[in-house]
């Protein structure tokens, strides 16, 4: 199970602002992926669907039927200790197939069926040609844009709460 690790880990990655969210043209089509699937994992349902609706989507058939489940969570003590199991986390996934080929994945924390298929579906879209650079720019951008607002504003909220403390020294001989 080091792939849930690796996930959370690039999502922790990514919210310290330690990963560009932006995947460059050099990346190839994993990064591209990651990065869409990090965004993609955190959009809501609703703003997905729309943006989705928008676009002239291709036919696609379902592999693995949009299906709750359990995941097992898996931690480490320090980050470095040996691995325990922490609990169980619910989780949706889906699976879909392109009529051109491609096969697209989606996980999502929660019971969100349709999130999931929807996600399932822009990976796929990634993969293909002729679609990644629309999904790329009508999908995954907003959202991305979005998130990043959100994020600038929690950091203005934060940083106007913030106290500076300062240490006087006294004179004595």
């Amino acid at each position: 199970m080091a792939f849930d690790y690796q996930v959370v880990y690039y999502h922790r990655q990514l919210e310290s602002g330690k990963v560009a969210v932006m995947a460059s043209l050099d990346d190839g089509i994993k990064g591209r992926r990651k990065t869409a699937m990090a965004v993609l994992a955190h959009a809501a349902t609703a703003e997905l669907a729309k943006l989705l609706d928008r676009l002239d989507l291709p036919s696609c058939e379902d592999l693995r039927e949009p299906e709750n489940g359990l995941v097992m969570v898996r931690g480490r003590i320090g980050g470095d200790g040996a691995a325990f199991n922490l609990g169980e986390a619910t989780v949706s996934r889906a699976a879909v197939r392109l009529s051109s080929g491609e096969i697209g994945f989606g996980y999502v924390l929660g019971r969100d069926k349709a999130k999931a298929r929807m996600i399932a579906l822009c990976d796929a879209l990634i993969q293909t040609r002729d679609r990644s650079g629309m999904i790329e720019t009508q999908v995954i951008t907003p959202l991305r844009e979005a998130m990043m607002a959100v994020r600038a504003q929690r950091a203005a909220e934060a940083a106007a709460t913030r106290v500076d403390f300062y240490t006087m020294v006294r004179g004595e001989g």
